[in-house]
């Protein structure tokens, strides 16, 4: 029987322990039986209640699987309550597609762009390489980490840069637990999670190493949401956003900037300002014989570099920079540009095996799958009218107040949920309102900067909100260098508080 079975799997019959274990594999007996009262309930609600009640349950108990995320992938739980609605009448399967193809743009998006930018990881793998070794000062390093990761997600893609921190610090960390635990560096079957032949006079170095890599990790992390709020391809939801507007990639920019570069500015100073006063877990320092350590290793690798990688590089080079010229010039849509980045660069770097170019989308599609679910619900809150009261209501104020207050909801909301799902919901609603003759185009885009801004800087104060953060809780670095939730939430805490601050006050007095 596997570890997981327990109490939810105790009693019954061997086919009812082996469903029951089954049943959403390994998440928690608490939260199995949760989606099963979830399940069992609704259709009561709907009896009970009406619709419009039930409606706003489903909601609830979606954003319950995008909070509980790390206990079972929200696709799941998340996709059997869509199932359910459609069962229930909530909505139908044609309103469903309907939505898929109004943000067909988003999905090529995910598809493409992030399987393409995966051909690109051995030159960003060797940009922050370079960075690491070569400058000395943290609150430098940090600084740089956090910037480049900023403009890469920019242009790029926040879980793709994210993957690339992860690839790096795992690599160096790897390098020097195998020296602590006195085993050749270039000794790759040991087993580098595992601190028990650590010596002893190595220990406090490899804590500290820990404590560096994790401030680094995090400027990081933080450095792709200031970057990937900027454009319309840094995050899923903006390119969602600028469809419903009509912007394409330098007006998006543009347009968004009274907001996202004083924020920006912020968040850069923010991350001086902890490394310098060494609060909430930042500060720590690269101690000398780590460095030497990794010093060393990286001149071997340079030296075992072949004429073919070095090409490769060489073509990475060349095919990002069209990738930048591409996107500032909109010769096609944004999938359909990260599917020519494919093309070139697996055809100029040798990658024609079907099964190497497969590892490029399994990143990606999980998450394409669980969007065309946040669709299906965004297809139940528009057959029931769901969010009306709740557009009618920001509508009802004051015009100056209209974006403040939902660059608020959008923030509290993107806290606890996806922010992908909350951009879709709200944006929908303001583009029905503009359709509808209730705002003007002017005031429209003003919301929707509101919008974008409100779902993509406070979703930095938990892993829940932000893709990125979440995806690089749940890698294999986060156990090694003892990043857990609740560290990695008092470490965003700083820069939650920075970044929602000084972008609210620009949505009030700047746009």
């Amino acid at each position: 029987m596997n570890t997981y079975n327990n109490t939810f799997t105790a009693s019954g019959n061997g086919f009812s322990r082996a469903f029951a274990s089954n049943f959403l594999g390994e998440a928690p007996d608490w939260y199995k039986l949760t989606i099963a009262v979830f399940l069992l309930l609704n259709p009561l609600v709907l009896y009970v209640s009406g619709p419009f009640v039930t409606g706003w349950v489903l909601i609830g108990e979606f954003i319950f699987t995008l909070a509980m995320a790390l206990k079972c992938y929200p696709l799941q739980p998340g996709g059997l309550l869509a199932i359910e609605a459609v069962l229930m009448g909530m909505t139908t399967t044609d309103a469903i597609y309907h939505e898929v193809i109004e943000n067909i743009e988003v999905i090529l998006l995910l598809m493409f762009m992030v399987a393409g930018i995966y051909f690109m990881k051995s030159l960003l793998l060797f940009v922050f390489t370079k960075i690491l070794i070569h400058v000395k000062s943290k609150s430098i390093l940090s600084l740089l980490f956090c910037a480049v990761s900023a403009v890469l997600s920019a242009f790029l893609d926040a879980l793709t840069v994210t993957a690339v921190l992860i690839a790096v610090a795992v690599g160096f960390y790897a390098v020097y637990h195998r020296v602590a635990s006195q085993q050749p560096h270039h000794h790759h079957g040991h087993d580098h999670s595992n601190d028990e032949h650590v010596v002893e006079y190595h220990r406090e170095d490899l804590d500290q190493f820990r404590a560096y890599l994790r401030s680094l990790i995090m400027h990081g992390a933080v450095g792709t949401a200031l970057g990937g709020v900027c454009t319309l391809v840094g995050e899923p939801q903006n390119l969602l956003i600028a469809e419903k507007a009509g912007w394409e990639f330098v007006q998006f920019f543009l347009i968004m900037a009274p907001v996202t570069i004083p924020t920006f500015l912020a968040g850069l100073m923010t991350c001086v300002l902890l490394e310098k006063t060494k609060r909430f877990g930042y500060g720590a320092q690269l101690p000398q014989a780590v460095r030497e350590v990794i010093m060393q290793f990286s001149h071997e690798e340079e030296k075992k570099r072949t004429p073919f990688q070095v090409a490769e590089l060489w073509i990475q080079g060349i095919v990002a920079v069209l990738l930048v010229l591409a996107l500032a010039f909109h010769v096609a849509e944004v999938g359909i540009i990260g599917l020519m980045i494919i093309v070139l660069l697996t055809a100029f770097n040798g990658i024609v095996q079907e099964a190497r170019i497969g590892h490029a989308f399994e990143e990606a599609l999980p998450f394409t799958a669980l969007l065309v679910v946040f669709f299906a619900i965004v297809a139940v809150i528009h057959q029931q009218h769901l969010f009306e009261p709740v557009t009618h209501f920001v509508l009802s104020q004051k015009p100056e107040q209209q974006p403040a207050l939902l660059f608020l909801a959008n923030g509290l909301l993107s806290m606890i949920s996806d922010n992908v799902f909350v951009a879709t919901v709200y944006i929908n609603e303001v583009k029905a309102a503009l359709t509808a003759g209730d705002i003007t185009r002017e005031h429209f885009d003003k919301l929707t900067i509101a919008i974008n801004t409100g779902t993509n800087l406070p979703s930095v104060a938990t892993p829940n909100g932000q893709a990125a953060f979440l995806f690089l809780l749940t890698s294999a670095l986060a156990p090694l260098i003892r990043l857990s939730y609740g560290r990695m939430v008092l470490m965003a805490l700083p820069y939650t508080i920075v970044l929602s601050t000084v972008a609210l006050l620009s949505v009030i007095y700047a746009i």
